[in-house]
């Protein structure tokens, strides 16, 4: 910052003191926010104050005040030692004292005649000062612009000293009579302890860009804050949180475009950016709204074994369940698990997720975190739809709750009628259905099915009319083992009858259409990490929302150079520079990665073990952690380190740190600060929003036809960015820590067109040498 601004701005408090222990106690409150500003303005534009022969001219620093009839000889008394030193301060000549009044002798003889002067001189028409400056719509600049000052308050006084217009005088220029914006605003903005916020404002800011003939969004660009929001939109009827989520997306002068336009603008942001406008979107906001699913709030990974007797306790207590619960009518939303159930579901997880298996137990296989988390989701949709309403939104089953069990698993009807449930809701048959027989042919297989090594599930189960027939009851209880067999080879059956008619419902290459289709998929990609710095704020003036954008920008850059799913990037631990490192077999045990830096390489290094990598077993890792030394390319570094010594303890607050790299911006209501599967997923598709899609109306965003989009994309990107360069699926694995198989099934995009154009790059070369 230039020396001489840092002396105004001193000076200026100096002032603002002065008149606070001087001319507050003698004075109205409206008469000291009249001359405190007037002050100001003439530090600020370095003018001296109005001076007529030589003396001050009290009657026009009056009206320069607007206070012209309560200048009292004790506020000029007052006055005076502050614009003596504002006349100093300037280096300018000293003024002359005013001229004293004529004291009154005690002599009669001269009393008479003072009387008769003063009663001559106030028939006299008063000394009221030069007139009023006419206030021109386009003045003409004192000195052309050589100059462009970077911050907002330094381009508006230029602009304002280049025109010679005082704030009072640019005031009265470009707010109009009828309007009720504050002159006081227009000061603070002078002063710095503002900017533009509202949309008022910035019709204001419009009117000066054109008084003083400066491109449109002039002093817009020089915001400090570009990502911040404008309030005061006309919205309507809208609620204060679709509005929070909206006003970032609309142009600045949405309030004065035609109703029809504004119409359309809320529709695009609403259906592009809000929801992203693909059939698999729409159809999960719709779904999403019909909640129906029932919870298993006790049920964790790990959670405890059960034993038989504990499986009894459990059907006892069910019986004693309130009667209004089987009501299926009061089933409209989500509901917690009757304890019988909710028993059954805990000693599941425990069996697949323990090291070891209860005596007496077979397994084959485990579940992960995740896994095990999935399944307890999808069998909760499933029970939930048995239990719904038939009545109501989700056309439910109506099997009571108290009926609940695993023990109906073993049944063929219950399968058939949820599988039909599922393809009248969604209109089809999708992967969903096949993966749900596969968990049942899996739980009821010969040796190591868990239902088949649990026959007293059984006594838990009762005839449901069109289901379950008393006489299959009576089958299973007779031969358990050749029900489970039976239900077996009918979920098998199932399962290939669906693998033939089902289809593909979300397309996950869809939302990033657009940046697949390019020569180079990454470097398309790359370009909203730009977006993000260009509009980076002011960290000094706006910690917070800085602190937000850099987290922004490494979240990308990190997964553009990683390649990791969303766990491992959302559980990566940092170790600060200069600090001991954790040990691998530590991070084994915790399934996590850590950021740290590396003396040996000299940058930064990400080490992640195999085991917390969802394809442990994958021949890519080889039981070998994963190592990569990050590349200090375009600030990568500078902005790794501010994050880790700087920004992420302004997200953290007083909160604990919970050790990953990736925190949340903990607010009064946060109980943690680490992230969840769902507030990272939401957490990147806020980014994709703000600085990824492209927004014609407002002209902000990186990529024409981007849709929202999660984590789990980046790897389609990076998968068919090799593919695209090098046609290797070998080489695309390596990319995203898999097998070229998986690659060429699930995340490259290799097109027959893309294929034929990098063959003809390599055959193309002869005729170009020719």
């Amino acid at each position: 910052m230039p020396k001489h601004d840092l002396t105004s701005r001193h000076f200026q408090r100096k002032i603002s003191e002065f008149c606070e222990v001087r001319i507050a106690p003698i004075t109205s409150k409206r008469v000291l926010e009249n001359v405190r500003p007037y002050l100001i303005s003439l530090i600020i534009y370095r003018k001296q104050p109005q001076i007529l022969n030589g003396r001050l001219d009290w009657t026009a620093i009056g009206e320069a005040c607007g206070i012209e009839g309560e200048m009292t000889a004790e506020l000029r008394k007052q006055l005076r030692p502050a614009l003596d030193a504002i006349v100093r301060w300037l280096k300018a000549a000293p003024i002359a004292d005013d001229v004293p009044p004529a004291k009154l002798s005690a002599h009669p003889s001269k009393i008479e005649p003072v009387k008769k002067t003063a009663a001559a001189s106030s028939t006299r028409k008063p000394q009221r000062g030069p007139a009023p400056k006419q206030i021109s719509p386009f003045p003409d600049p004192l000195f052309e612009a050589t100059d462009d000052p970077e911050s907002f308050q330094d381009a508006l006084t230029y602009h304002m000293r280049r025109f010679g217009d005082s704030y009072w005088q640019l005031y009265r220029a470009v707010v109009r009579l009828t309007e009720t914006f504050d002159s006081k605003t227009l000061l603070s903005w002078i002063q710095g302890e503002r900017v533009p916020r509202s949309v008022a404002s910035f019709d204001i800011l419009r009117r000066i860009e054109m008084r003083y003939r400066l491109s449109e969004g002039y002093f817009k660009a020089k915001l400090p804050h570009q990502t911040r929001s404008l309030y005061g939109h006309d919205l309507g009827d809208i609620s204060p949180a679709e509005r929070r989520r909206i006003s970032l997306h609309l142009p600045d002068d949405f309030s004065s475009l035609p109703f029809t336009k504004r119409e359309e603008i809320l529709d695009w942001v609403r259906r592009v950016i809000i929801s992203g406008s693909t059939e698999y979107r729409r159809y999960q906001a719709a779904a999403s709204k019909q909640r129906y699913a029932i919870r298993f709030p006790g049920v964790t990974y790990g959670g405890s074994s059960l034993s038989p007797r504990t499986l009894a306790s459990a059907t006892n207590a069910n019986q004693h369940m309130v009667e209004e619960l089987d009501d299926p009518d009061l089933l409209s939303g989500v509901v917690y698990a009757p304890p019988r159930l909710a028993m059954e579901m805990a000693d599941l997880i425990r069996f697949k997720t323990s090291t070891l298996t209860a005596i007496g137990l077979q397994r084959n296989g485990v579940w992960g975190e995740e896994t095990a988390s999935q399944k307890i989701e999808h069998l909760g949709l499933m029970f939930g739809a048995l239990a719904a309403s038939p009545s109501g939104i989700v056309k439910g089953r109506g099997v009571p709750l108290s009926q609940l069990s695993f023990g109906l698993l073993v049944f063929p009807g219950i399968w058939d009628w949820y599988l039909q449930w599922r393809e009248q809701r969604r209109g089809f048959y999708t992967k969903w259905e096949e993966d749900m027989l596969m968990v049942a042919q899996a739980l009821t297989r010969a040796e190591v099915g868990w239902i088949r090594q649990h026959p007293e599930l059984l006594k838990n189960v009762r005839p449901i009319e069109g289901l379950i027939a008393p006489e299959e009851i009576e089958f299973a209880t007779r031969d358990w083992n050749g029900a489970c067999d039976a239900f077996h080879r009918h979920a098998a059956n199932r399962s290939k009858e669906i693998q033939r008619v089902m289809r593909v419902h979300r397309d996950p290459f869809e939302p990033i259409m657009c940046i697949l289709e390019a020569d180079s998929p990454l470097a398309e990609y790359r370009k909203i990490t730009d977006e993000i710095l260009k509009r980076m704020p002011d960290e000094d003036r706006y910690p917070r929302p800085a602190a937000e954008a850099v987290r922004s920008f490494l979240l990308l850059r990190l997964g553009l150079h990683l390649g990791l799913r969303q766990k491992n990037l959302r559980q990566l631990r940092v170790c600060p520079r200069g600090y001991f490192p954790t040990s691998e077999r530590r991070l084994e045990d915790m399934k996590c990665g850590e950021l740290r830096w590396s003396d040996r390489d000299g940058g930064w290094e990400v080490l992640i073990p195999s085991v917390a990598f969802k394809n442990a077993s994958s021949s890519f890792f080889g039981q070998k952690p994963f190592r990569l030394v990050l590349p200090d390319l375009l600030d990568l570094y500078k902005y790794l380190e501010a994050y880790i010594d700087k920004h992420r303890g302004v997200l953290l607050g007083r909160a604990k740190d919970p050790g990953t790299f990736f925190v949340k911006t903990v607010k009064t209501t946060s109980l943690d600060a680490a992230y969840d599967s769902t507030k990272f997923y939401e957490a990147w598709r806020t980014v994709i929003q703000r600085y990824g899609i492209y927004n014609p109306y407002t002209g902000r965003g990186a990529i024409k036809g981007l849709l929202p989009h999660g984590p789990h994309n980046l790897r389609d990107i990076l998968a068919t960015h090799i593919l695209k360069q090098t046609g290797s699926y070998e080489q695309a694995s390596y990319a995203i820590q898999d097998t070229p198989d998986v690659v060429q099934q699930h995340y490259g995009r290799f097109l027959p067109q893309d294929k034929a154009a990098l063959a003809a790059k390599i055959l193309n070369q002869v005729w170009e040498a020719a």
